[in-house]
């Protein structure tokens, strides 16, 4: 399914089921919790492409892997994955999927284009790649649109900041190196800002400084063999749906480009009957509402 949401939506009055998979930044020690043992042919799937049990990475994370990058998003992925499953025996399937970064593997799962094995081991190629990019990090900047940050990065000169995440019209992620980040915060509070907050990764995404590890998942992307998606998916690097023959190439653009969340959004907002349900965490769902109130002001 590959319609525009935009096109769609607005012409329709009946209800729009829309699932939503949270990215890196929502992991907990503890997440997944029974699920682990009321799937445990998925578990054991996981288990066997990692090589590491991941409810124990996710029971107790006593040692601190679970933020780091290469242990992360195969973990988010997994407890994403059985949450889905969990929503499917009391829901049909939804007719609209979302993810933002990491989430998006998950989304395209939902949407058929790969079965879970598949989904898990490309996570844990992007993971590896994107772990081995070190010396940067990111930022959430509330409060300010892209417009005016951009600005006031260009002004305070620090130029090797990218914006990574368009989240909503007044939270913007910003990229780079560490050094940079931590300069810009106080022209940031100065222009306007409320709150300039480190987020929990461990790597610069969605940033310029990410092209090697595009490059690097290319190998695995390409290797991949896709199904055309059953339902209409969102890409995070266009805002628009997938179609069958772009699915390597927007999964490898989503690396080093921004995550464009607001605006895959924004057409949902104006149509009737949208209900959305956010698998595991509730920071997308939050995000929704926000958006939903600056609409409809």
């Amino acid at each position: 399914m590959s319609t525009a949401p935009g096109e769609s939506l607005g012409e329709t009055v009946d209800p729009v089921d829309i699932v939503v998979f949270p990215g890196q930044g929502s992991q907990r020690a503890g997440m997944g919790g029974e699920l682990f043992d009321r799937y445990p042919d998925l578990v054991a799937q996981a288990d066997d492409v990692l090589g590491y049990s991941v409810r124990a990475l996710c029971s107790d994370d006593s040692d601190g892997r679970l933020d780091r990058t290469e242990f992360t998003q195969p973990a988010l992925y997994v407890v994403n994955a059985l949450h889905y499953a969990a929503h499917l025996e009391s829901a049909p399937p939804p007719r609209i999927v979302l993810g933002h970064s990491l989430g998006e593997y998950n989304a395209l799962h939902a949407a058929e284009v790969f079965d879970f094995a598949t989904g898990l081991r490309l996570v844990a190629a992007r993971a590896g790649a994107m772990s081995a990019i070190d010396g940067g990090a990111m930022a959430a900047v509330v409060g300010l649109d892209a417009d005016t940050i951009g600005y006031t990065l260009g002004a305070a000169r620090l130029t090797g900041l990218d914006i990574a995440n368009l989240n909503t019209p007044q939270q913007v992620v910003l990229s780079g190196p560490v050094d940079e980040l931590a300069a810009a915060t106080d022209p940031l509070v100065a222009a306007g800002a409320k709150m300039v907050r480190p987020l929990r990764v461990s790597g610069p995404f969605h940033s310029r400084y990410m092209t090697p590890a595009r490059m690097k998942l290319t190998e695995a992307l390409a290797a991949t063999d896709f199904h055309p998606p059953r339902r209409t998916v969102l890409a995070n690097a266009t805002a628009r749906p997938y179609e069958p023959d772009t699915i390597g190439t927007l999964l490898a653009m989503q690396i080093d480009h921004p995550v464009r969340w607001g605006e895959s959004c924004y057409p949902l907002l104006a149509a009737p009957g949208v209900h959305l349900t956010e698998m595991y965490s509730n920071t997308l769902t939050r995000m929704f509402a926000q958006m939903r109130r600056n609409f409809e002001r």
